[in-house]
């Protein structure tokens, strides 16, 4: 009891904002899978990417099963981490439906502890707390969770605070360790979600600027700052580098109209909830509220700096910038920023403005601890006041209508989960098909008289004994995509692509063909880019930090 006692009270702070993380997750805790936009495919999505690893490809790429069984290269272009976790539970007997549930959990649990550390140490430990509660009640959370099911994002969510509190821990204390945590949650934040990697790195690079001007030490910061970003993109490499530069090769990932998916100021600032699409015309539509309470907490800000300025009392200077960051955040997400959008087409990559949301909320909640930096027996009773109005203004938010509960093969069996391609727009099918192409069994013989033995049919090798009495043209119901390389007797065999399926000549007589997806030229570059990140930038932390 007494190793409880002292437990609790020198790690009370983490206990309480991982119990309010919990109290929002709550629902999450039922049987059965909450009704979401996207859940249900991450759930297909899991058993593939655990097939594909349980198979002994430690980076799985190749989706075998999707597009009525000629397969996708799926994986090599969407975010990976989520399947990581998710096949580490199943490997323990849980199923693939709560395997995403434990990821929204744990997810959410991460992001309250890192945002309870970032805000701690420029508002204490109370603004600590408020930042967390604020971070975890934000009602788009709550859209990602129980409407959209993005699960990426959710764990994008999470390391975003953790790598900016590596950044200030180290522009203060200077330690190694937080350039090493600081690059591997950089990775892991790229790793969560592509896209929200993009716009929270765009945050950090201004955040890093900004300390870097605030710092006395500047050689010192910038070189550590460099590594991180270094050791960062280096351990991401097996997935932003080949999904960057193989892009060319997939289609349907741009099926998103920007000019349609502006929220109104309104919008943004009275509440609202629905589980509806952004362009939807349905009657129920998608909610894009920052919240009120939030907004509260900005018109405080706001007021508070203006008196300051008047009775020209000290402003801290991260309160102003990350202020001046909501409001170009807001401002990117209202039809007024169109031009902006047009003119950087780097910009398109986030397909909805509203998704800008992430970094609005983490800004938010960041700045509503500063309310809070002195700790008193008033600011004690007004943080709890606040909190209170938070949770009971945003927890029914968190209440889904109803419950699917269903087992794993109720997805897995079901043609509208595995037939297509598992995403909108028939998004991540080679280029070279038009369309899903019609079922066939997996080896045709289109020209000569030959005997085929299947040897080997697993996702990414397969291999085959052909005796054929001539020479004999065979097609596979595999999509033809780079990295598929044949072997004949054991020697290359040269792949031909026939109208997107993969197609081999053989000659007579007994021969074996073998069918193994490997890596292009780039995707080696990757591996080897990791694999230096790993044993190289820890000894240049130890000579340059």
């Amino acid at each position: 009891m007494k190793t409880l006692v002292i437990f609790f009270g020198k790690y009370r702070n983490y206990v309480l904002v991982v119990l309010f993380a919990l109290i929002a997750l709550f629902p999450l805790f039922h049987e059965g899978l909450i009704p979401t936009h996207d859940g249900e495919y991450h759930v297909v999505r899991f058993a593939q990417f655990y097939k594909v690893l349980n198979e002994g490809t430690l980076y799985p790429r190749w989706a075998p099963d999707f597009n009525n069984g000629y397969g996708i290269p799926l994986f090599n272009y969407q975010y990976p981490l989520p399947n990581y976790i998710s096949s580490l539970f199943h490997i323990f007997g849980i199923s693939f439906i709560d395997s995403f549930k434990l990821n929204l959990i744990f997810a959410t649990i991460f992001s309250a502890v890192f945002m309870y550390l970032w805000s701690k140490s420029y508002w204490g430990t109370l603004g600590g707390i408020v930042s967390s509660i604020f971070y975890t009640f934000a009602p788009y959370r709550f859209v990602d969770i129980y409407v959209r099911g993005s699960v990426g994002e959710v764990w994008a969510l999470a390391f975003a605070p953790a790598v900016l509190w590596c950044l200030r821990d180290y522009s203060v204390t200077k330690k190694r360790n937080n350039v090493i945590l600081g690059g591997i949650f950089l990775a892991l934040l790229i790793y969560s979600h592509n896209i929200l990697a993009l716009l929270f790195f765009t945050f950090i690079g201004f955040y890093m600027f900004y300390l870097f001007l605030i710092n006395e030490d500047k050689k010192r910061i910038i070189r550590g700052f460099i590594i991180i970003i270094l050791l960062g993109l280096g351990i991401s490499a097996p997935f932003f580098l080949p999904a960057l530069f193989e892009t060319k090769y997939v289609t349907g990932l741009q099926v998103f109209d920007i000019t349609k998916n502006f929220p109104e100021v309104y919008e943004l600032i009275f509440p609202s909830w629905g589980s509806g699409f952004s362009d939807s015309l349905s009657s129920n539509p998608l909610s894009y509220q920052i919240g009120v309470i939030n907004l509260a907490v900005i018109a405080l800000i706001i007021t508070r700096l203006i008196r300051s300025f008047i009775k020209k009392g000290k402003i801290k200077s991260i309160t102003i910038f990350t202020l001046l960051a909501f409001f170009i955040s807001v401002f990117l997400m209202l039809p007024y920023s169109a031009i902006v959008w047009k003119a950087a087409p780097l910009l398109s990559y986030f397909q909805f403005p509203w998704r800008i949301l992430s970094l609005t909320i983490l800004l938010i909640s960041f700045l509503a601890g500063s309310l809070f930096e002195k700790i008193s027996k008033k600011t004690m009773i007004l943080s709890a006041v606040l909190i209170i109005v938070l949770v009971l203004s945003t927890i029914s938010y968190t209440k889904p209508a109803y419950y699917l509960v269903r087992s794993d093969s109720y997805y897995l069996t079901r043609s509208n989960f595995i037939d297509g391609t598992n995403s909108p727009g028939n998004a991540f099918n080679t280029k070279w098909f038009s369309s899903i192409p019609p079922k066939k069994p997996l080896v045709r013989i289109i020209k000569g008289n030959t005997v085929v033995k299947v040897l080997i049919n697993k996702s990414t090798k397969k291999s085959f004994k052909f005796i054929s009495k001539d020479g004999s043209a065979i097609l596979f119901s595999i999509a033809y995509f780079p990295g598929w390389k044949a072997k004949l007797n054991g020697k290359s065999l040269q792949i031909q692509n026939s109208n997107g399926i993969i197609m081999v000549n053989v000659p007579k007589g007994k021969n074996k063909v073998e069918l193994i997806f490997s890596d292009t030229p780039i995707r080696t570059v990757a591996s080897v880019v990791f694999f230096l990140s790993l044993l190289v930038l820890p000894f240049l932390i130890i000579v340059l930090v």
